[in-house]
């Protein structure tokens, strides 16, 4: 975390232990640099596991065997590499991921297709193996940290660390579910350029957690972008312990199993959230609401394509309460809309109504709006019932600066 702290950041939040789960971090060194980044969560018998991963065709190995593995539907430990993304590495990328669950399964005494690995960094350069090795070793025995220890080592250009939490009652059974997560560029769906891990003491099935976190997926993670690329090693999992000793939920017909899927559904908001409060550059928050579609999808890929105008961002970055990028925007984003039905506004003020700008239009209010942190744009399309809010941030020179230098 070398860059100043994001003027969006949030304090790392009071995160309570899991049960059953037990983080560590140590420094393997993949880069220079004087911080851990490696991190080790051991996870007891029977967890159970679920997960959402990048759709970039040019993915990573640990990203294809953990597409594979997370069917299986149980898991023993998480390794999660910083630094380096051990993308289009070729065989030696995969051999080093089968190295490192190889040598953390031998040590625990299970399968090694329940030890999921993620790495995040810079993408063409092999993970090495070497480093790897004395990286885990070390990473077998190390004591015990935080959360926010965890998050921080998972970390690549972020600025703070991030993490959530939230509980449920499951048929008069508290559970908790506390969760850590990584990014700041390369964030677009499907999903973004993120290692997120969400972990919880409630008895799941793994199919019901998967269809739980895939729902969540689409309305948290599938709705922000910093930059409109998408990243070749995201991945976000979800274990569950089992130790909260609730009835296992296995469908929405099992008592508690709404409240369980919202809360799963707010720890992916809020990491969300945190993700874009980090952009890369980053000096406002902005939610783009679509309303009038003619589907909730249709909604959420015109409210993308404003999300990922540099136009749209660079006049928000400049405080410019210019609406006619956001016209622009919808028109370009291959879904249905009419020009004479539009609707644009920012901060709950109207700019223009139907296809024409309004005549009593004040921009005073709207100029004062975007001098703020947290900025929304409203659209009605005016079409239909469908809608849909996405998150981005504004473009800056900041943006810039730190990925013309991200290797150096």
């Amino acid at each position: 975390m070398d860059h100043p702290v994001s003027p969006l950041a949030k304090p790392f939040p009071a995160m309570p232990q899991i049960a059953g789960v037990v983080p560590h971090v140590v420094r393997a060194g993949y880069k220079d640099w004087g911080r851990c980044d490696l991190t080790y969560v051991t996870l007891e018998p029977g967890t159970v596991v679920a997960g959402v991963f990048t759709r970039n065709l040019c993915c990573s190995s640990e990203v294809e065997i953990g597409r594979e593995n997370v069917k299986q539907g149980q898991a023993r430990a998480l390794v999660v590499n910083a630094g380096n993304s051990n993308a289009f590495t070729g065989y030696r990328g995969r051999e080093a991921v089968e190295q490192i669950m190889a040598q953390v399964a031998d040590y625990l005494g299970c399968p090694k297709e329940q030890v999921f690995v993620s790495s995040t960094g810079v993408i063409g350069v092999p993970l090495p193996k070497d480093k790897a090795r004395e990286g885990v070793d070390k990473a077998l025995t190390a004591e015990p940290c935080s959360w926010e220890d965890a998050a921080n080592t998972i970390a690549t250009t972020d600025t703070f660390a991030k993490g959530a939490t939230a509980t449920a009652m499951v048929d008069d059974t508290k559970v908790t579910i506390s969760a850590i997560i990584k990014g700041s560029g390369m964030i677009a769906p499907d999903m973004a350029t993120m290692l997120g891990y969400l972990f919880t003491d409630a008895a799941v099935e793994p199919a019901f957690l998967q269809e739980c976190l895939s729902a969540a997926n689409v309305r948290t993670f599938s709705c922000i972008t910093v930059d409109s690329d998408t990243s070749t090693s995201d991945t976000v999992l979800a274990f569950a312990t089992g130790k909260a000793g609730n009835v296992p939920l296995a469908s929405f017909g099992s008592p508690g199993a709404d409240a369980f899927a919202a809360a799963i559904h707010d720890v992916c908001r809020q990491l969300a959230h945190l993700v874009v409060r980090d952009g890369e550059g980053a000096q406002k928050f902005i939610a783009v609401t679509v309303t009038g579609a003619v589907s909730d999808e249709s909604a959420r890929k015109v409210g993308m394509a404003i999300a990922n105008s540099p136009l749209v961002k660079t006049a928000i970055a400049g405080e410019d309460a210019n609406w006619g990028r956001v016209v622009m925007a919808v028109g370009k984003a291959g879904e249905p809309a009419d020009r004479d039905k539009l609707s644009i506004g920012f901060g709950g003020v109207w700019a223009a109504r139907e296809g024409l700008p309004l005549a009593d239009y004040d921009e005073a209010p709207v100029a004062a709006h975007l001098k703020g942190h947290d900025v929304t744009i409203e659209v009605d399309l005016g079409l239909g019932e469908g809608s849909a809010t996405v998150w981005t941030c504004d473009l800056t020179h900041g943006y810039i600066s730190i990925n013309a230098d991200y290797r150096s």
